[in-house]
């Protein structure tokens, strides 16, 4: 199957709609994106990338179910968090939950972020991943692009872990001067 642009389409138990398949989840965290913000890791992982940092999030079997409502109160409740990052495992394998749980901290006041093994072409792609639009118009900060070994950066200034992968600032006035250097992008 490849990831770029399959479904997975193996035997896998179904996600309730309005839920989240997580292996996941840090209330307060400052290592994760720009200030202090949520960390939401989702369940399954195709790319299975060489040196992963989570191998265990690899599995589509159901670990850890939340319903977005529950977990957006959740978020909410730390008056602290200025962000949510969505991580993974590959966040856009469940992105029209991660959408719904998007707007939801967005109406808020707090930005988004996610961490994706996917460029933003294929995400953008008519044959990407379902809900992967409606996923990037939530998204303040997409950083994009498999973990490459070989590319790998050793900084811990570097908001991206191998150099492919590509930081897009598509919000600016939702992220309070982010220490992150990335190009502009609008969808």
């Amino acid at each position: 199957m490849n990831p770029k642009f399959s479904q997975p389409s193996l035997d896998l138990p179904q996600i309730p709609v309005g839920h989240l398949n997580l292996i996941g989840y840090v209330n307060e965290s400052e290592v994760n994106g720009p200030g202090c913000r949520a960390v939401v890791w989702v369940q399954g992982c195709l790319r299975h990338c060489p040196h992963c940092f989570n191998p265990a999030s690899w599995s589509f079997g159901i670990n850890q179910l939340v319903a977005v409502e529950s977990l957006a109160c959740q978020i909410l409740s730390n008056p602290r968090n200025t962000g949510v990052t969505f991580s993974g495992g590959e966040p856009f394998w469940q992105a029209p939950a991660l959408a719904q749980l998007a707007r939801q901290v967005k109406a808020a006041g707090l930005n988004v972020m996610a961490f994706t093994g996917f460029t933003l072409e294929e995400l953008r792609d008519p044959c990407g991943p379902a809900g992967a639009i409606e996923l990037l118009q939530e998204l303040d900060l997409p950083i994009d692009g498999p973990y490459i070994e070989s590319l790998a950066v050793h900084s811990p200034n570097s908001p991206v872990s191998s150099s492919n992968q590509r930081l897009h600032i598509f919000n600016l006035v939702r992220v309070d001067s982010p220490p992150l250097c990335g190009e502009e992008d609008k969808l």
